[in-house]
């Protein structure tokens, strides 16, 4: 269906439609020139009127020429259409404005393209720290250990000999100071000392002596052999009468611990002679005998007492 022409439509079609290109004699009434108009044959005029030197086209190109036409109307309907809706002065500033916008838009692009590719301010990156690496495991080894040679344990210094006095051989002044120190440790007074270095005087003249009743006592380090019945040692105890087993009598430390004990055991020694006293423990069979070694002792005592 095609829509009403519109008014520019309108002005091109009278404006191009056709007319004679004579007019009218003056004599004829308008109605007369629209009758002329109306030529049944092609729209020319008729009679008189009609140029006798235009010939009217045929069918075929009256067509073409109609359809020329209409295209020609058409476009300049456009035309001017988009003229009444935008007017060809404001074509300038759309353009400018859509020349504004591209370029505003490309700004947008660049910068946005630049915020991309900006590198981001660095940061002070903290340097791990170094992890400790493993080390390997150690590999065992076994070496056969080489034979060191053992040192030789160092014997403590010996004590310092004590020096003989009052005509006292070595071993005699090394007995007479094992009875002095067992009377210090028994805390004995220098008297009951000096007790004890005169009954070993008269017993076994300060040597450690075996017996030969008893084999057994040949068995330890002794300085001599006696044989006055099972008696032993310095002080000549006899086992069978309970003074103690035959090792221990043998030693001078013992013996000299059990002379003290029996004489702690001896009411008011302290007063007593010193031969009294010696015989109140031993009991001996000569018991004045004891003291003729009063001197000697003394003089011992005093020189390992110092």
């Amino acid at each position: 269906m095609r829509s009403a022409a519109t008014p520019s439509q309108t002005h091109w079609i009278q404006r191009y439609q056709y007319r004679p290109t004579h007019a009218a004699p003056r004599g004829e009434s308008r109605s007369a020139q629209r009758r002329a108009l109306r030529d049944p044959r092609g729209g020319l005029p008729s009679g008189r009127h009609r140029d006798p030197t235009r010939t009217a086209p045929a069918g075929p190109a009256r067509l073409a020429l109609a359809c020329g036409v209409l295209c020609c109307l058409g476009l300049v309907a456009t035309i001017e259409s988009r003229n009444a809706i935008d007017p060809p002065t404001e074509r300038p500033a759309v353009a400018a404005s859509l020349v504004d916008d591209a370029t505003r838009l490309r700004d947008e692009a660049a910068s946005r393209s630049r915020a991309r590719v900006s590198p981001s301010p660095t940061k002070a990156v903290a340097k791990p720290s170094p992890t400790p690496s493993k080390s390997p495991a150690p590999v065992k080894t076994t070496t056969t250990p080489k034979a060191t040679a053992k040192p030789t344990p160092t014997k403590p210094a010996a004590p310092a000999l004590p020096v003989p006095v009052a005509d006292l051989t070595q071993a005699q002044m090394n007995n007479a100071a094992a009875i002095v120190k067992v009377g210090k440790t028994l805390e004995f007074s220098r008297w009951g000392m000096i007790i004890a270095v005169a009954t070993a005087m008269q017993e076994s003249d300060l040597y450690n002596l075996a017996s030969d009743v008893l084999p057994e006592s040949l068995d330890y380090p002794h300085e001599g052999v006696g044989s006055d019945h099972d008696s032993v040692g310095l002080f000549q105890q006899r086992p069978s009468s309970g003074w103690g087993a035959v090792a221990d009598l043998m030693r001078p430390a013992y013996a000299a611990e059990q002379f003290y004990n029996a004489l702690a055991n001896v009411s008011g020694w302290p007063d007593m002679a010193l031969t009294e006293a010696a015989q109140a423990v031993q009991v001996s069979a000569y018991p004045d005998a004891y003291a003729k070694h009063e001197g000697r002792a003394t003089t011992v005592v005093d020189a390992l007492l110092g």
